[in-house]
């Protein structure tokens, strides 16, 4: 009979504590991802457990939150156009990042203001660069949506189904306005990607019908490669329209 009451008190102790185990070996890891040139945060990074499924994204902030397990979890972060980072868990609950461009950027020739072409490491502004091949990859409506999660420190918005109009914020909103989109140059000519409607552009009117933005009828296929030029020196060639910045767009 002791015996019986012995396996019992052993069995409930098992019970309540399985529990305690689990919540110490599961826990949760937040940060942020930035990047090594201008701690801008990166959006759409993959931070994934080595050898497991368990993954998660960077919202538009860099910021992610992970849930590991495990005694010495380690955190794997990738994203294009950067050096992947493995960094170890241990006791740590908050874990910054720091990713590094790949060789390949710091080398790569971009196009600034009026079409000229220079080395980005010798510019002395802040410059994304997105290749016309990887705009493709995955097919998008829109030009500017296949720019999300490629370029720090930019945010694209869709206010409706496919074909509505697309906003693109660099670096935040500038102005109490609700048009802080960059100015887009293709080519070399200047055009505003302002609300497409019924009743000429305006918002609030009584035929207010979204017919997408100007950039909406650009085929990615045919785009050579994308700058965004960040800095306000960057966008001093162009005036005041430049203020939210500019968006280089190379034909083929």
């Amino acid at each position: 009979m002791k015996q019986v009451f012995l396996l019992c008190g052993l069995s409930a102790l098992g019970l309540t504590q399985s529990p305690v185990v689990a919540q110490q070996q599961s826990r949760s890891v937040s940060g942020v991802v930035r990047s090594s040139t201008d701690s801008a945060p990166l959006e759409g990074v993959g931070v994934a457990i080595k050898g497991s499924e368990t993954r998660a994204a960077t919202d538009a902030n860099g910021k992610y939150t992970i849930r590991v397990t495990g005694d010495q979890p380690v955190l794997v972060f990738r994203s294009v156009g950067y050096e992947p980072q493995e960094i170890a868990v241990n006791n740590k609950q908050v874990i910054d990042v720091s990713l590094v461009p790949t060789e390949e950027q710091l080398d790569e020739v971009v196009v600034t203001a009026l079409g000229i072409e220079r080395e980005k490491k010798s510019l002395g502004y802040s410059v994304g660069t997105v290749a016309g091949e990887d705009l493709v990859r995955v097919p998008q409506t829109n030009v500017v949506n296949a720019l999300s999660g490629r370029v720090p420190g930019v945010t694209i918005n869709q206010t409706g189904g496919p074909g509505s109009t697309v906003s693109m914020v660099i670096r935040g909103q500038t102005s109490l306005s609700t048009d802080n989109q960059p100015l887009f140059v293709i080519d070399g000519i200047p055009m505003q990607n302002k609300l497409n409607n019924a009743a000429g552009g305006k918002r609030g009117d009584r035929n207010d019908v979204d017919y997408g933005n100007v950039i909406s009828d650009i085929n990615p296929e045919n785009i050579e490669s994308i700058s965004i030029l960040k800095g306000p020196s960057a966008a001093a060639l162009y005036g005041s329209r430049a203020g939210n910045g500019v968006v280089l767009i190379t034909t083929k």
